[in-house]
């Protein structure tokens, strides 16, 4: 066993869904070099977004705590930047550290990356070309495609390093994030139909008003900046659907293709270097994506497509290849999971675990029994998502849509009746039948209403004043 601390390099994409890469069985695309990843140490299968928010993920997975700790919990919520993270850690350890790419977390002084040796980054979500840069010397434009900008910057970073000890680079991706604008190498690409989800047509019957209320319906809400152009005249509404979700998903994974490319410059540089056995590297996303699955775009919600984060980690060092890591994780436990593999000390602040010892030496230990879930931008302007909060076992996931603009002060949305939906994942994976009413789930449901009520109070997250106490707890008190 090696102990040698290894370089570090997090892959990080924008909303890149695990079901748009080939290791994860995506049947719409191939990502070769991507998957080579996964080949060369482990897949992680259920990996989740506690928020699923660019901004609220990204600050999760630097802090290793919950929106409600670490302060971001809507796009519009900067983060503080000087607070404890997996970087200060790594840097106070003898670490150079690195970030090139989409921070997202906030614009102008004091909200600039902190505790990093060298950072580059783009300007609020930044522009598919010629985008503009930041750094501690003011804003650069640099010529070209995003996606290869960031790669070109990122191996500079390390290449001008000397010395021996260790770095960890942040490589973040803009890509394929909204409005999906492909480089003219994959232009031409996925011109053929593509497959559409078997739940394209989903009708919401069985859901609360949360699922109807949203606009996120690829039928009714890309805009024609989305398509880049107009429909052909004719279509009946079934068929401009159609036409609407191949143009979507056209560009969508023209974009991937371009991240699949750079992510295979990156391998091979590593390579190239000697140094890919000894480099902890992840390829992960902020969080999963609607890919017309419920007829929808974007994320947001706590159904599977949206909080599913896809997470590839190789090691070789240290990680054998083996079959997929099954046991539940989250954006929260990256943080304590690098610094583990670094042998530093997480911050007594973080909240999340180490799931190290399950890529390596203890492929069978067990994680955690429920995940925490909370979305806090009520009925925000673009998609009128629903706040809510929940959390999801192995096999059931309870929802609770409380539904009244909690997280963004100042706006006075709409007033919704709380909700709540349960769904059983092993009988219905693709969240059509919401069993929150039906009597053979009772015992179920209260219990996990027991589960969340005590996670809230693990993880120090302040409930609802609408959610009831539990009648299992209410009885027992």
């Amino acid at each position: 066993m090696t102990k040698k601390r290894p370089n570090i390099v997090l892959i990080l994409t924008d909303d890149h869904a695990a079901h748009a890469i080939s290791a994860y069985g995506s049947v719409v695309n191939e990502t070769p070099r991507i998957d080579e990843i996964a080949a060369a140490g482990r897949r992680v299968d259920h990996c989740y977004a506690t928020n699923s928010l660019c901004s609220p993920s990204r600050a999760s997975i630097l802090t290793g705590t919950y929106s409600h700790i670490n302060g971001v919990s809507t796009l519009e919520t900067p983060i503080d930047a000087s607070q404890p993270t997996f970087i200060s850690q790594l840097r106070e350890a003898g670490y150079r550290t690195g970030i090139v790419g989409k921070w997202h977390m906030g614009e102008g002084e004091g909200h600039n990356p902190q505790n990093f040796d060298s950072w580059a980054v783009l300007r609020d979500q930044g522009e598919y070309f010629d985008p503009q840069l930041l750094t501690e010397d003011g804003v650069h434009i640099e010529s070209g495609y995003v996606t290869d900008i960031i790669t070109d910057l990122s191996v500079k970073w390390v290449e001008s390093l000397d010395g021996d000890e260790p770095w960890c680079l942040m490589i973040h991706h803009k890509a394929p994030h909204r409005s999906w604008e492909p480089d003219p190498a994959h232009a031409d690409m996925y011109r053929d139909p593509i497959p559409v989800p078997d739940t394209f047509d989903d009708d919401y019957a069985d859901r609360s008003s949360a699922a109807k209320h949203a606009t996120m319906r690829i039928a009714d809400y890309l805009t024609i900046e989305d398509l880049k152009e107009f429909p052909p005249e004719g279509l009946t509404p079934e068929e401009l659907a159609l036409w609407k979700y191949q143009r979507y998903m056209e560009d969508y994974l023209r974009c991937v293709a371009s991240v699949d490319d750079n992510v295979g410059r990156v391998v091979d540089w590593l390579k190239e270097r000697g140094d890919f056995d000894d480099t902890l590297l992840m390829y992960t996303s902020d969080q999963g994506f609607f890919l017309g699955d419920h007829g929808w775009f974007d994320k947001r919600f706590m159904y599977e497509e949206s909080i599913k984060m896809p997470l590839l980690v190789s090691w070789p060092a240290r990680i054998a290849p083996g079959a997929p890591m099954e046991q539940m994780v989250t954006n929260v436990d990256f943080a304590q999971t690098i610094l583990e593999a670094a042998g530093v000390e997480p911050h007594a602040r973080m909240q999340g675990m180490s799931f190290l010892p399950q890529l390596t030496d203890e492929p069978d230990r067990p994680t955690r029994d429920a995940i925490y879930y909370r979305y806090y931008e009520n009925d925000d302007q673009h998609h009128h998502a629903l706040a809510h909060y929940g959390v999801r076992t192995e096999r059931y996931k309870l929802i609770y849509f409380y539904n009244d603009g909690m997280g963004i002060p100042g706006t006075s949305p709409h007033q919704f009746v709380p909700e709540w939906e349960l769904y059983d994942m092993q009988v219905d994976p693709d969240e059509l039948h919401n069993v929150y009413h039906r009597p053979e789930y009772a015992q179920v449901r209260e219990e996990l209403k027991v589960t969340l009520w005590e996670l809230q109070k693990d993880l120090d997250d302040r409930p609802h004043p609408s959610q009831p106490v539990p009648e299992l707890l209410a009885t027992s008190a």
